[in-house]
């Protein structure tokens, strides 16, 4: 089988383009320019083509860079300016490596694309890791089903500290075994901020209100705080915590409360990416990546692409843009973004 394997740099994609052609495969590699973080692509490139040379494998150098701009970074920006939280690996993984990079994979007569993913697909279904602490299956939640026929996940029954271990035992991937693990957002090096300063001005000092409306302190620019926040701006007189609850970025506010304010048990969502066909199901829920999963009752509107979510117990720190993946056990049945 000819499989074209997604080529970071990184000690994962390069163990899996070894495993699988250790495994039989014709393997091509594909390294994708996203953006133009500086030094970045040079160091990554000069990994990639030692892995190629190592393995005798051809490697394509694939600009998306316009491409990612106008589905992850500039959507990125533009959220935290609505003032949302959005998931930008959600997105690349949806359009990009498992989109625009699958395309590429076909035109090249490739029967498979394979990443290095910590994710399985079993019967159909994006499926947890067998490696807990590095599951991924999350972020590929808006992944479309059909698409999983043609995209393998060679780490997804593999624990990272193996896979480092087998790395390390080759001494022309050495490096690739001891190196730092890679940040989850690519483009951004310290803060999203950062990335933001360079479109807007982030520092605009604004209004603190509660619940009701009332003036009670202030910020130094609503695109500074996300939901559940509690430092960073202040509240007058205040004698025990405050969290944002909500941001009104046209007011240039942030509406803050009690940790008990945080709570929602009603979750919105829109962009609905079905792996069922049932309107109506439970299932487990996690509004974030790092959330405990919650015990919910969702009913979905394929007409318009929503679901409505009714948690058993209360959330907190809900927040718009942000993903929302249902689970059934190990598997991903449904996702979408929350409004």
């Amino acid at each position: 089988m000819k499989i074209m394997v997604a080529m970071s740099g990184g000690v994962d994609s390069t163990m899996t383009a070894k495993t699988l052609q250790e495994a039989g495969h014709e393997i091509v590699g594909c390294y994708m320019m996203l953006h133009d973080k500086p030094g970045y692509h040079e160091e990554n490139i000069r990994k990639v083509k030692k892995v190629g040379d190592f393995l005798g494998i051809n490697v394509h150098i694939l600009d998306l860079r316009e491409r990612f701009n106008e589905f992850v970074y500039n959507p990125f920006v533009n959220e935290y300016k609505a003032g949302k939280t959005p998931n930008p690996c959600a997105l690349c993984n949806k359009f990009i490596k498992l989109g625009a990079l699958l395309d590429f994979a076909k035109e090249q007569g490739c029967d498979k694309l394979a990443t290095g993913h910590y994710v399985q697909v079993i019967d159909g279904f994006i499926s947890v890791a067998v490696d807990p602490s590095k599951d991924q299956s999350y972020f590929l939640a808006q992944v479309p089903k059909a698409l999983l026929n043609d995209v393998i996940f060679p780490l997804g029954d593999k624990y990272k500290t193996d896979i480092k271990a087998l790395a390390a035992q080759v001494p022309v991937l050495e490096e690739f075994a001891t190196q730092a693990e890679s940040s989850e957002i690519c483009f951004v090096e310290k803060t999203y901020v950062d990335v933001l300063n360079k479109h807007y001005n982030t520092d605009m000092p604004g209004n603190v209100v509660d619940k009701n409306g009332k003036i009670i302190g202030s910020h130094q620019g609503y695109m500074h705080y996300t939901i559940g926040k509690r430092r960073g701006f202040e509240v007058h007189g205040a004698h025990e915590p405050h969290f944002v609850l909500r941001i009104n970025a046209d007011k240039n506010e942030i509406v803050v409360g009690t940790k008990d304010d945080l709570k929602e048990k009603i979750v919105k969502l829109e962009s609905v990416n079905m792996f069922i066909d049932d309107d109506e199901f439970d299932g487990e829920v996690k509004i974030r990546y790092r959330s405990p999963k919650i015990d919910a009752k969702i009913k979905v509107d394929k007409a318009e692409n929503t679901a409505v979510i009714t948690l058993s117990d209360a959330a907190y720190g809900v927040a718009k843009g942000q993903l929302c993946v249902v689970y059934r056990g190990d598997r991903v049945i449904a996702s979408g973004f929350i409004v």
